[in-house]
């Protein structure tokens, strides 16, 4: 375990600088998910989107997962939408064996060698890619998203005001619905 980490640690330190992904709109992507349904990214505007690249053989991916699993269900109804990519090489067989046996709750596509460079030069894993409910690249974390990053900088993404596809004001659907959770969601620290 330590071992990962450090190496974790040194793949950031070395990897080379994304910042000029952040602050443009994120590509027009297209894969098909593990069930073999077509996944777009341009279908997930109005969301805040955590894309997450990941490997089945990667430590420090593996180790990130039961959080992304959380924060994709205690945040969904707030506008999470997390979408876990793999990196080659990966066999279907074996994404479907390791998220089944965690039991990921969020689409998981399978990436191709170029799918990542479409986001970040580098070679680091895991690698988060955070996108704005305008489809706004946020930010690029390399390594492991630790909880206080998401505190930082995903939840107040989710905080801001956003209609959702039908048009109408999420906050309002929700307090019309009575959902006291939600609301202590955005009030309350975790």
């Amino acid at each position: 375990m330590i071992r990962a980490v450090i190496t974790s640690i040194l793949l950031v330190a070395l990897s080379p600088s994304v910042g000029s992904q952040v602050g443009t709109q994120g590509p027009r992507l297209t894969l098909r998910d593990i069930q073999g349904r077509t996944l777009r990214l341009n279908d997930y505007k109005g969301q805040v989107v955590l894309l997450n690249f990941w490997a089945t053989w990667c430590a420090p991916c593996r180790t990130e997962m039961p959080d992304l699993v959380r924060w994709q269900r205690d945040y969904r109804n707030l506008g999470l939408r997390v979408i876990g990519i793999t990196c080659p090489p990966e066999t279907l067989a074996q994404v479907r064996k390791f998220t089944r046996s965690i039991k990921v709750n969020y689409p998981i596509a399978m990436g191709k060698a170029n799918t990542r460079a479409q986001f970040y030069k580098g070679e680091t894993l895991p690698l988060t890619v955070v996108i704005d409910r305008q489809g706004t690249i946020r930010e690029v974390i390399e390594g492991i998203i630790f909880p206080d990053e998401f505190e930082q900088k995903v939840k107040p993404l989710l905080q801001e005001a956003s209609v959702n596809t039908r048009g109408e004001d999420v906050y309002s659907q929700i307090s019309r619905r009575g959902r006291c959770a939600l609301g202590r969601a955005l009030l309350l620290p975790r």
